[in-house]
C-alpha cells in the first residue's frame, strides 16, 4: 500500500455489489470498517460502501498517535478498550500493522498547560491508564533538550501505526470475517419506506437493509441533510508532513503548542502544527455559528479562516444540497485531497528545529492535508437518527485512527441493539437541540 491513498490506487474491492444485506455501512475510514467488522463478527450480513478508496480520506492522513492521554472524559473508557483491541490486532497482523506502543508526551509551553495535564491525572487514573506528570529535567532526559519547556505529561502506553496501512490491513480482516467491501461505490441516498429505512441507492444499484450506519467523514452532514437530519458537523484543514529519515530523538509522539511529530517507520518523522489548522467557510458554516462559538473563543487565533472552498468539496458554495436518486456530490469528489499549508508546515520546521537544533531543519519528503469532520464540543456524535433503522458515527474530530476499533465495537453493539458496555449519554445527537449546555472537550489530535 503507498500514500497518499488516490483514485490511481488499484480497486481491492471491487464487490460485486449484493442485492441485500442486514447492515449497510457508508464510509471506508476506520469507523466504518471496524464497525462493518464487529457487526460481521456478530452474524450480520454486511456491506460496506466506500465512494472512492479505503482510507483515502482522513483515516490515512492522520498522525498516527493511538492514545489515551488527554482525551475527553466520555472519550477515555472506550479508547481504553480500543487499546486493547489495538493490541489483538498487532497479535494478528505483527510487524505489518506498524502498531508500537512508544509513549505520548504533551510538553507544556505555559504553567496553566501544565495545570491542565494535571487535571487529567485522577481520569487517568480511575480508567487504569498510566499518566505521570514530567518534570523539565525528566523531559530533558528523554528528549535531550527542554527547549523552555514548564514540564510535560507522559503516558508510556499510548502508541503509534501508520494509518496508510493499517487501515487497509483491518478492511482485509473485515472483508475475511464476511463483510462486502466495494470500493468506487457511492451511496446516493437512502431508500426509505413508510419512513423507515428500506435500503440504500448507491451508484451502482439498490441494496435492501433495514439497518445503515452512516461513518462518512466529513461527507456525512452533506448526505444526512438531504434525508433531513440535521448535524452541526464542519470540518477543518489539518497540514502533515513526512520528513526524510533523520536520528531518533523519541520513538513515539510528542506535542507543544506549535508543533507535533511522531517516529514513523521508515525511520523519518510525520510532523504537524500543534494547534493551526485551516477553515473554508461555506454554507453550512454560517448555519452553524452559534453552537461552535465556545470553541471559536478557545481556537480563533490558531484558525487561518478562507473563504471560500475548492469546488466539490463537502460545504463548497457550488457543492449541490439536493440530488435525488440522482448522480451525487460523492460522485463528483471521491476522494477529498486537500493541498496543505505550506507556510504553516514551514513554521514546523523551525519549530523542530529550534526544540533540536542539533537535528537541524527536518527535510521534507512530501506533505498532505486531511479534513478532519468536527463537531461544536469536540465530541462526536454516536447515535440513531429520527429515522428508524439508521445510526450515526461522525464527527470524530481528529481523534478517529486511535478510538476506531473501541467505537467500531460500540457503533456495531449500538445497531444491533445491544448493551454498548459505556454510557453514551454524551455522544447523542439530541444534544445540540434539548437545550444542553455545551461543554467543549479537549481539541488535541
Amino acid at each position: 500500500m503507498t500514500f497518499p491513498i488516490s483514485l490511481q490506487s488499484p480497486i481491492r474491492f471491487p464487490g460485486p455489489l449484493p442485492q441485500a444485506a442486514d447492515v449497510v455501512v457508508l464510509g471506508g475510514g476506520i469507523i466504518g470498517v471496524m464497525t462493518a467488522y464487529y457487526l460481521a463478527q456478530a452474524g450480520q450480513k454486511v456491506v460496506l460502501c466506500e465512494k472512492g478508496r479505503i482510507a483515502g480520506e482522513q483515516s490515512s492522513r492522520n498522525w498516527g498517535w493511538i492514545r489515551q492521554q488527554g482525551r475527553d472524559k466520555d472519550e477515555l473508557p472506550i479508547v481504553v478498550e480500543a487499546m486493547r483491541l489495538w493490541q489483538g490486532f498487532a497479535q494478528t497482523f505483527g510487524a505489518a500493522l506498524g502498531f508500537r506502543q512508544t509513549g505520548v508526551v504533551y510538553l507544556a509551553n505555559t504553567e496553566a498547560a501544565l495545570a491542565k495535564y494535571a487535571d487529567f491525572l485522577p481520569q487517568a487514573q480511575a480508567n487504569g491508564v498510566d499518566t505521570r506528570l514530567m518534570s523539565r529535567a525528566e523531559i530533558a532526559a528523554l528528549l535531550g533538550t527542554s527547549a523552555g519547556w514548564k514540564g510535560g505529561m507522559i503516558t508510556p502506553s499510548d502508541a503509534r501505526a501508520e494509518p496508510f496501512v493499517a487501515v487497509p490491513l483491518l478492511a482485509d480482516l473485515a472483508v475475511q470475517a464476511g463483510v462486502c467491501v466495494v470500493e468506487q461505490c457511492a451511496v446516493r441516498s437512502l431508500d426509505l419506506q413508510a419512513g423507515a429505512v428500506a435500503g440504500v441507492v448507491t451508484e451502482q444499484g439498490l441494496v435492501r437493509a433495514s439497518r445503515v450506519v452512516v461513518a462518512g467523514g466529513a461527507w456525512s452532514r452533506l448526505f444526512l441533510a438531504a434525508h433531513g437530519v440535521d448535524i452541526p458537523q464542519l470540518s477543518v484543514l489539518a497540514s502533515v508532513a513526512q520528513t526524510e529519515p533523520m536520528a531518533e530523538i523519541f520513538p513515539g509522539a510528542a506535542a507543544d503548542d506549535h508543533f507535533a511529530f511522531r517516529r514513523r517507520m521508515d525511520g523519518g518523522y510525520s510532523i504537524a502544527p500543534g494547534s493551526e489548522h485551516d477553515f473554508f467557510i461555506g454554507p453550512d458554516a454560517f448555519r452553524s455559528v452559534a453552537p461552535y462559538l465556545p470553541v471559536l473563543k478557545q481556537d480563533f487565533r490558531s484558525t487561518h479562516f478562507r473563504p471560500v472552498a475548492p469546488k466539490g468539496f463537502p460545504d463548497a458554495w457550488g457543492t449541490k444540497r439536493r440530488w435525488g436518486d440522482g448522480p451525487s456530490p460523492f460522485e463528483a469528489m471521491r476522494i477529498l485531497n486537500p493541498a496543505p499549508n505550506r507556510t504553516t508546515l514551514s513554521r514546523v520546521q523551525d519549530r523542530f528545529a529550534a526544540a533540536f537544533p542539533a537535528l537541524g531543519r527536518p527535510k521534507i519528503k512530501t506533505a498532505w492535508a486531511g479534513m478532519i469532520d468536527t463537531m461544536p464540543d469536540v465530541v462526536p456524535v454516536v447515535d440513531h437518527a429520527p429515522i428508524p433503522g439508521l445510526s450515526i458515527a461522525t464527527g470524530m474530530c481528529g481523534h478517529g485512527f486511535g478510538i476506531g476499533p473501541g467505537l467500531g465495537r460500540v457503533m456495531a453493539d449500538l445497531v444491533m441493539g445491544r448493551p454498548t458496555g459505556h454510557d453514551l449519554r454524551r455522544f447523542r445527537l439530541s444534544r445540540f437541540s434539548d437545550g444542553t449546555a455545551p461543554e467543549v472537550g479537549p481539541a488535541l489530535a
